[in-house]
């Protein structure tokens, strides 16, 4: 199949741009070829020769002469993949350009999906045949009602099976008697249509205004980025899922973007009560197989609505009209290895490019969309009720000085009486700790040492669960030691704080016939397996739930009344300068899981330090006043989003070269002064050594507007890398570490 291409075509011989998913050299990424024999368009999708070996590529435009003619390799063959659309490029390019990425490694981002030019796969299916079988049992009566009730449409061995509740042997045996015909059918077939027409959910006040406007927004059918900010509980989804119907009216694919992939499981069910199908999924938990067919019907267009992790915004759609950020000031939209970038900064650019809408709904938003909706560059929508009789959760500090606690125990008297009160009245409780593991630390109180990972100066923690200790750095693991490592002696090693493991502990001995759950993404094997999990939770199937921050992200437990943070100072500690605005999102947004259903809500924070701003902030509930301070604090600051920022991360495995190089370059800034920027270090990194590299830091300010991209290029420009040392750019950095 040779898809139609309205761009430039190129006939055979010409001199052609192409971009490989392997870099090569520097220069812009785009290295020429000659066109092969049959021509090719720009935007195909191509095999050309690099080197030794054949590599995927993407016709990128007319070639820019600079090489010899006489040299240029042909291009190998065009496969047959849908072209890649001039939108997709241009974004592509746009995001390498703002995140300093080579376009090769951009590109990579676009070409998830596996055998692109692999004739279309094939599935063994089964229809209804002119036989009729010798002995019709029940079995064999099931399956072909089964048919009968699909129209007759072909089925898998594995859907016939299921649907009919029978063994594949039953349906063997209907294809031998005739009744039924088993042949081969396309694997990559459309995804089921979603029937926008279909009613949603009934709404209210605010929700109704707040819907019509996104509407409004989709209907114009050009670029506008909208800030949805609706407290926890007040139909944001329902609201955006207006926003989705209209674009499908209108023939156009819509994205939703989740931060976590145990929400899917929930959202997909909604999405499928309120269109009548299920939308296409893209995230790292979806099959090989599934990624292929999904990438080529969005690039055909027979995908009408995506629902995916941050990977699915270089998906290759044929007609975006909309864009949704869910939770978007959650930090797991920034990917912080490899290509860096922040998703919800890229899904604004790539809407930009589209011609399309962008949604960013939050109840608690990050400062950056804060401060471009109160400075005009984004509509505000606000929703300020929960939806239908939900009410949102008292919340009140629990002073820990005055607590009496045994050494070993983290649960407060006070908060324990509610949690016994909750559980004798039917209802659910949930203990907030964002820690995984046993404990963060295990210590010899024999000589004080602290057992480290072998290659990178991070502690490890104690996974009691796995009867391991875990570096959270790089994910090596060592059996916990009987002897100090240090000094020999046997039986002084000891676990010190608490972790969600140790938590489940004390919570088993203190409330012994509660049914308790642990929910922390390190002790589930698949994302399968934590979805079912969330599922038994919201329907009841546990009394406590102990859970880490993936319990904050959106899910709806019906029937939690309380919510208990057991330690609201965590996040307090540090020179993080998000520290204060990602401690008042993490405790709004775990105080909002209580009190859903129709039964009040409580949210007791555990504090020894209740009189911080923060935690008064959290506390009184006045968001725009905390919002506008911390936002006079970053202004005055000159950080984001008032300023610019950029972190420059060195990594070898000669610590002496590293830090010569960043003594180097913060010598020989000229080009970031020239623009009035300010260079700091270099300095060891936070966790100094990960995965047996060194690790060394210079962070870069700038005033906002400055061409910062541009100095930063010049920089660098002016040293030479080692070959053993990596450098990395990290255009407004959310991580220190």
């Amino acid at each position: 199949m040779r898809f139609a291409v309205s761009e430039a075509v190129f006939a055979q011989g010409a001199r052609v741009g192409v971009v490989t998913t392997e870099a090569f050299g520097g220069g812009s990424g785009v290295l020429d070829y000659r066109a092969p024999e049959g021509g090719c368009g720009t935007g195909d999708f191509v095999e050309v020769p690099l080197g030794p070996r054949r590599v995927l590529g993407v016709v990128w435009g007319p070639g820019d002469g600079g090489f010899d003619e006489a040299k240029l390799r042909v291009v190998g063959r065009v496969l047959d993949a849908p072209p890649m659309r001039a939108e997709l490029r241009a974004f592509l390019a746009r995001a390498a350009e703002y995140t300093l990425t080579p376009l090769p490694a951009m590109l990579r981002l676009a070409t998830r999906a596996p055998g692109l030019g692999d004739p279309p796969a094939t599935r063994r299916v089964y229809r209804p045949g002119d036989g009729v079988p010798d002995r019709m049992t029940d079995a064999r009566a099931r399956v072909l009602a089964v048919l009968r009730d699909h129209g007759g449409a072909a089925m898998t061995l594995a859907e016939l099976s299921v649907q009919a509740a029978v063994t594949s042997a039953v349906v063997k045996g209907l294809v031998t008697s005739g009744a039924l015909v088993e042949g081969d059918a396309p694997r990559d077939v459309p995804y089921p249509a979603l029937d926008p027409a279909r009613p949603g959910v009934e709404l209210a006040g605010d929700q109704i205004a707040a819907a019509a406007a996104l509407v409004a927004g989709v209907a114009s059918g050009g670029y506008g980025a909208t800030l949805l900010k609706g407290v926890t509980g007040s139909g944001k989804t329902e609201v955006y899922l207006e926003a989705v119907a209209r674009t499908l009216r209108a023939g156009r694919q819509a994205l939703v973007m989740l931060p976590e992939i145990a929400l899917t499981a929930e959202f997909l069910t909604r999405v499928e009560a309120r269109f009548g199908a299920f939308p296409a999924e893209w995230h790292s938990g979806v099959t090989v197989t599934e990624r292929r067919r999904l990438w080529r019907m969005v690039a055909e267009g027979r995908a009408q609505m995506v629902v995916g992790a941050r990977s699915a915004l270089f998906l290759p759609f044929r007609d975006l009209g909309l864009i949704v950020v869910d939770e978007e000031h959650d930090s797991s939209y920034k990917q912080e290895e490899g290509v860096l970038y922040n998703a919800r900064d890229m899904a604004v650019l790539r809407a930009s490019g589209a011609g399309c809408a962008v949604v960013l709904a939050s109840a608690t938003p990050s400062l950056e969309s804060w401060a471009n909706a109160a400075a005009g560059k984004y509509a505000r929508l606000d929703l300020g009720s929960r939806f239908g009789v939900a009410e949102l959760p008292a919340m009140q500090a629990i002073d820990m000085r005055a607590e009496r606690l045994a050494n070993d125990r983290w649960i407060s008297p006070s908060l324990a009486a509610q949690v016994e009160a909750r559980v004798a009245a039917g209802e659910q409780a949930l203990l907030f700790l964002n820690r995984r593991g046993y404990a963060p630390v295990t210590l010899c109180r024999a000589c004080g040492a602290q057992v480290g990972c072998d290659h990178c100066d991070a502690r490890m923690v104690e996974h009691r669960f796995l009867k391991r200790l875990v570096c959270h750095q790089c994910g090596a693991t060592k059996p916990i030691p009987q002897a100090c490592p240090a000094c020999k002696v046997e039986g002084r090693m000891a676990p010190v704080g608490p972790g969600v493991e140790r938590l489940a502990e004390e919570v088993a001995a203190r409330f012994g016939g509660a049914r308790v759950a642990v929910l922390s993404s390190d002790l589930f094997g698949s994302a399968r397996a934590l979805k079912d999990q969330i599922a038994v939770i919201a329907e009841g199937g546990a009394d406590i739930i102990i859970g880490t921050q993936i319990v904050a992200k959106g899910h709806n437990f019906p029937h939690l009344t309380l919510v208990g943070v057991i330690d609201a100072d965590l996040g307090l500690q540090g020179s993080d300068l998000r520290a204060a605005e990602r401690t008042f999102q993490l405790m709004r947004q775990v105080a909002g899981r209580a009190g859903r259903g129709a039964r009040k809500g409580l949210a007791l924070l555990q504090t020894h330090q209740p009189e911080h701003p923060v935690i008064r902030a959290i506390l009184g509930g006045d968001e725009e006043a905390f919002w506008a301070a911390e936002a006079a604090e970053r202004r005055a600051a000159g950080v984001p989003p008032y300023g610019r920022m950029a972190g420059i991360i060195l990594s070898g495995p000669d610590v002496a070269q590293v830090f010569d190089l960043g003594a180097e370059l913060a010598r020989r800034d000229g080009p970031l002064r020239q623009i009035g920027a300010q260079v700091f270090g270099p300095a060891p990194a936070p966790i100094a050594r990960v995965r047996g590299r060194h690790r060394v830091r210079l962070l870069v300010r700038a005033d906002k507007g400055v061409p910062l991209q541009a100095a930063l290029s010049a920089w660098v420009a002016q040293v030479r890398v080692p070959g053993a040392v990596r450098l990395a750019i990290d255009i407004d950095p959310q991580s220190f570490l």
